[in-house]
């Protein structure tokens, strides 16, 4: 069984009338919607915004639900001027930009005592949503890289610019690297998928209502390809 995070209010509304919800499970004051779709057996699930609630949204994906993956969707800021609104970022790995131990004689985003900090995303989930997302979102392109969490809403671009030199990250965001740690922690498959919402140099804009309409659609189509295909 798939586990499915968004970040987004909307966007599990638009997974769950894709799929059959067959019984809603309330946990941390969450809503579990435990069903179907595209006939394989899923859960749904919307976190709340920040690396806490991610986590423990995670855990409970694994103690309540005992999944075998866990899809992690949502909206992220780019990086990388290549990459456009709209675009989409599939994760290899997830690090957190403001854990900061550097006055323990650590590197920003190291984790003190834990053997690692960068938390690998599973090569074929992201293979398969890479094949999926090509077929099913012609409009847009996807891009495989890392993805840099933190519990801040970052929208200057110093700011970007100063991550991007610590970190090489692909896009930023607020949930992703907790989910990522915690399903590492647990020994569950993940992947982190990002709709990108504005440009690193902040040189293009979109209407955010016209985004977030267009970023559901391109999600619910990439999650129902890619749990069919599971």
């Amino acid at each position: 069984m798939i586990g499915i995070i968004g970040a987004m209010e909307e966007e599990v509304t638009g997974l769950k009338e894709n799929m059959t919800v067959e019984k809603t499970v309330k946990r941390a004051s969450m809503e579990f919607l435990q069903g179907t779709l595209a006939g394989k057996p899923v859960v749904v699930v919307r976190c709340g915004i920040g690396k806490v609630n991610a986590a423990i949204c995670t855990q409970i994906l694994a103690d309540e639900f005992k999944v075998d993956a866990i899809v992690n969707t949502g909206i992220a800021g780019s990086l990388k001027n290549e990459i456009n609104i709209g675009d989409i970022v599939l994760s290899t790995d997830a690090l957190q930009h403001d854990v900061d131990a550097t006055g323990f004689g650590y590197e920003y985003g190291v984790i003190p005592r834990m053997e690692t900090s960068v938390f690998k995303a599973d090569e074929k989930l992201a293979a398969l949503a890479k094949e999926c997302c090509e077929r099913v979102n012609q409009d847009i392109s996807v891009f495989a890289g890392r993805v840099v969490s933190g519990d801040q809403f970052i929208s200057d671009k110093e700011k970007k610019d100063w991550i991007t030199e610590h970190f090489q990250g692909f896009c930023t965001e607020m949930e992703g690297a907790a989910i990522a740690q915690t399903a590492y922690l647990n020994g569950i498959p993940f992947l982190i998928v990002r709709a990108i919402s504005d440009k690193a140099d902040n040189s293009a804009q979109m209407d955010y209502a016209e985004f977030e309409r267009k970023a559901i659609e391109h999600s619910v189509k990439l999650m129902t390809e890619m749990v069919k295909h599971w």
